[in-house]
């Protein structure tokens, strides 16, 4: 029966640690959910073999203590699997609101671009991977131009990359679009891409085409929504769009610095340029 008590033990620490564990492995909801299914499963076996083991297996097992604690157990199980479900339904809900969100901000600054035929614009990427939503899962950390990255690059990627900047750096804001649009094209998805679009708006900027570097923000923020380029890319974003007369989105889209990057120095900057554009 010390087996018996061992397990009762063992399943009791995995029910308190589970959420622990989903945060060290980064987990998805649909693993931790799989492992409290597993969980509630060894319970019933475990209280089938309590029972079918008699009186004398269940005083050695702890008597009716024991399966009073395997009922707290499944009921934390319960507990636990209702809140995660509530969680998945929530976290559906914000990407959702929030591709919806960039879909509209594509759309909208597609009609202030000269020559964008808003008929072929693509069909809006589902906003981020889940990164940085489950505490301890690192954003990527990128270092342009110095050769490192935490991600493997593309044959040429690096040098492509340095091109570009090397133009943007020199005031060839016109090849550094040019460079930084190319790159975008060909690395889609790479490490260094979002650094791409955010220096390809910023070059056009420079340009005074402040609606292509609206745009070019916007896809830096919306395909690392939580990387390093993130607060700035969403700060300018902001700023370009006040630029544009676009008030009430540059409003939305500088309160979002803050209130998703509250530690970061862009949070500052954005409640400035609030006040400048008297957003309520």
């Amino acid at each position: 029966m010390m087996r018996h008590i061992a397990l009762i033990l063992a399943v009791t620490v995995a029910v308190a640690a589970a959420p622990l564990a989903a945060q060290d492995r980064a987990q998805s909801l649909a693993d931790i959910r799989t492992e409290l299914a597993a969980l509630a499963g060894d319970i019933q076996a475990l209280r089938s073999e309590l029972v079918s083991g008699g009186t004398d297996g269940l005083q050695a097992a702890g008597g009716a203590t024991a399966l009073e604690r395997m009922d707290a157990i499944e009921a934390e199980l319960a507990q636990l699997t209702a809140r995660t479900e509530e969680l998945q339904n929530s976290l559906h809900r914000i990407v959702a609101d929030g591709t919806n969100r960039i879909g509209d901000l594509e759309f909208r600054l597609c009609e202030l671009e000269e020559g964008c035929d808003v008929a072929n614009l693509p069909i809006t990427k589902s906003l981020g991977d889940f990164v940085g939503l489950v505490p301890n899962t690192p954003a990527v950390v990128i270092q342009p131009g110095n050769g490192t990255t935490s991600a493997e690059l593309a044959v040429n990627e690096q040098a492509d990359f340095d091109r570009a900047k090397a133009a943007l750096d020199s005031g060839d804001f016109r090849s550094a679009a040019d460079l930084f649009a190319a790159f975008s094209q060909t690395y889609t998805g790479g490490p260094l891409t979002a650094d791409a679009q955010f220096y390809r708006g910023d070059a056009q900027i420079q340009l005074g085409e402040t609606a292509k570097a609206a745009r070019a923000y916007l896809e830096a923020f919306s395909g690392t929504p939580n990387g390093p380029t993130a607060p700035k890319a969403l700060l300018k974003l902001g700023s370009a769009l006040g630029v544009l007369g676009q008030t009430q989105e540059a409003c939305v889209t500088l309160g979002e610095v803050a209130a998703r990057f509250p530690t970061a120095p862009e949070a500052i900057e954005a409640n400035t340029a609030m006040r400048a554009l008297a957003c309520p």
